[in-house]
């Protein structure tokens, strides 16, 4: 009976402990809190999204103000109100040289980028899907046989013009660079991959979200706007997600996805959902970023993560400074200000040409601590140009530049 006591006694014990172990260690890492799904745990698929548009019902005036992002225009449908460039003759060219030529062509199915060689048309490629909200430029995408191939042709904000698409060939002129589901898992919601995994090019649906939209980081809706349409008094929001209650580790992880680089992938495009731990999906590199190694374009989070602002704060992600709800481009000021919240007085951290500068300084912090960079990576042959121009994009690398 004293050894039957004896072990009951150890059992008890032993159990304690472990229970102690697993709730110390929720305390020391709170990461590892995830929220709740907005979707069951299954495949994603289109059924599940209910559309931005739905979401205006409730939410009109950020939906009002979020359809003017960058974010939300990413991808388009190729609509004479979506493409930057010019059909019009003499604005519609882009000349190779004095005999290739590619013509951007209004035709009754649509509208059409078609090579000349010496006067004769050799081959055209529609226009199907906009990529770009034009703040720097846009490119397009031309649908075959249920395949995406990029066109040769895309056009350059700075210079309102043409230009030979980034880092495509001059010569021959191609038409066949294909479009790929983890391009697509950046610039939309969502594209259903028709083709079996790891076979390229993949075949895509028709069907697709275009954009960036509110399901990207609130999760698929359908659950949710069909629960408050039938529930109108219910005082919580079901089936959502609200990235505003994540772990700082859940929102550094929803930007990374498509601001940290090239990724390489463990698991099929879209299956990473709002909420979801990056690791789970890419190979994440665990090695400090070098930031003399990163291209300006597209891993703004490996830039960001290698500045003195980051690495001293316990609390910032991307959304201390940008508010995703708002088309907040160009406004330097109101970013300094955001600047401000943290380098101030109060905490003996302010700029060391306030005193020279006054309150001018207040305008603009950003010019100064994020200058604009040439990318190697989103470069444009304009016509009449030997070497391509590089697209200024502002860094996120923050520090003290000369």
């Amino acid at each position: 009976m004293k050894f039957m006591a004896r072990n009951r006694r150890a059992a008890f014990t032993l159990f304690w402990i472990v229970s102690g172990i697993f709730f110390l260690t929720q305390c020391v890492h709170p990461e590892n809190k995830q929220t709740t799904k907005a979707v069951p745990e299954e495949k994603v698929n289109l059924s599940q999204f209910a559309g931005s548009q739905a979401c205006a019902g409730c939410h009109k005036n950020i939906y009002d103000s979020h359809i003017h992002t960058a974010h939300y225009l990413t991808t388009r449908p190729a609509q004479v109100e979506f493409i930057k460039g010019s059909f019009q003759p003499g604005k519609n060219r882009f000349a190779y040289d004095s005999d290739r030529v590619v013509v951007m062509e209004k035709r009754d199915s649509g509208f059409y980028q078609v090579a000349y060689f010496r006067g004769d048309e050799k081959i055209a490629g529609r226009f199907d899907i906009v990529v770009g909200s034009g703040s720097k430029g846009q490119t397009y995408i031309t649908r075959y046989h249920g395949q995406l191939y990029q066109l040769p042709v895309s056009y350059f904000t700075a210079a309102r013009n043409w230009a030979n698409s980034p880092l495509y060939p001059t010569n021959p002129i191609l038409f066949n660079r294909p479009i790929t589901s983890r391009c697509l898992e950046c610039h939309s919601s969502l594209a259903t991959v028709l083709s079996a995994p790891n076979v390229e090019p993949e075949s895509f649906d028709e069907k697709m979200i275009y954009g960036v939209d509110c399901e990207k980081c609130h999760g698929p809706a359908a659950r949710h706007v069909a629960f408050q349409t039938q529930n109108p008094q219910a005082g919580h929001a079901e089936f959502i997600l609200n990235p505003a209650r994540f772990t700082k580790k859940q929102n550094l992880d929803l930007c990374a996805l498509c601001h940290s680089g090239r990724l390489q992938k463990t698991k099929p495009s879209f299956e990473f959902v709002s909420g979801d731990r990056l690791s789970d999906y890419f190979a994440i590199d665990t090695f400090p970023p070098d930031p003399d190694h990163i291209d300006v374009h597209g891993n703004q989070y490996g830039l960001l993560r290698a500045s003195q602002c980051f690495k001293m704060s316990g609390t910032m992600t991307c959304t201390t400074c940008h508010n995703p709800h708002e088309n907040e481009r160009g406004q330097i000021a109101l970013f300094s200000q955001r600047c401000m919240s943290c380098h101030n007085a109060a905490h003996h951290n302010t700029c060391s040409l306030t005193a020279s500068m006054g309150s001018s300084i207040a305008q603009n912090c950003i010019d100064c601590h994020m200058p604009r960079k040439p990318s190697q990576s989103i470069t444009e042959l304009l016509p009449g140009h030997l070497a391509p121009t590089a697209a200024m994009i502002r860094t996120h690398l923050i520090k003290i530049y000369r």
